[in-house]
């Protein structure tokens, strides 16, 4: 891989700022300006803060950057703003409720941010995340996901509720 390209270069040089309108606005080093930039993590779960690109309208990456926090502090909070507008991933603490032990069920479960319930197409949509502790990740009918940082922490009605299904 070429690592002399523009996207692999120096990022000392490139400017990040916000357009009236809100839109992200990366001007390279040459001065040419991409508006509507977005910010895509790599490794989203695993390594949220290693292996940033930054992605133009076309959907071309413009610049990498190995760790976020390397980055100078305006250019990284404009960045970490972006990206907490774009991913909602809920930590679910408790689950309440499944209206079934089969596939398709209704799950009711308690967040971090607040009670909700969802779908479980089925039990492939129930994942295990690499690490040292019991991490899972759950994935609604909708797409939405839902991680578990823990199994062993939650509390024995739910983890009893989350084993029949693993």
């Amino acid at each position: 891989m070429n690592t002399s390209t523009p996207a692999h270069s120096a990022f000392a040089a490139f400017e990040l700022f916000r357009d009236p309108r809100g839109r992200l606005v990366c001007t390279m080093p040459n001065g040419t300006a991409h508006v509507g930039v977005v910010p895509v993590r790599a490794f989203p779960i695993t390594a949220p803060g290693e292996g940033i690109s930054l992605v133009g309208c076309d959907g071309h990456e413009l610049l990498w950057f190995d760790r976020l926090e390397r980055l100078p502090e305006p250019a990284r909070a404009l960045i970490e703003a972006e990206l907490a507008e774009r991913e909602f991933m809920p930590t679910l603490q408790r689950l309440v409720s499944v209206s079934t032990f089969s596939t398709p069920s209704v799950w009711q479960v308690d967040t971090d941010r607040g009670p909700t319930r969802f779908e479980l197409k089925g039990e492939e949509d129930i994942r295990r995340l690499p690490g040292d502790r019991a991490r899972l990740m759950i994935t609604s009918a909708d797409g939405l996901h839902f991680i578990i940082d823990d199994l062993h922490a939650l509390d024995r009605h739910s983890r009893r509720l989350i084993e029949r299904f693993l």
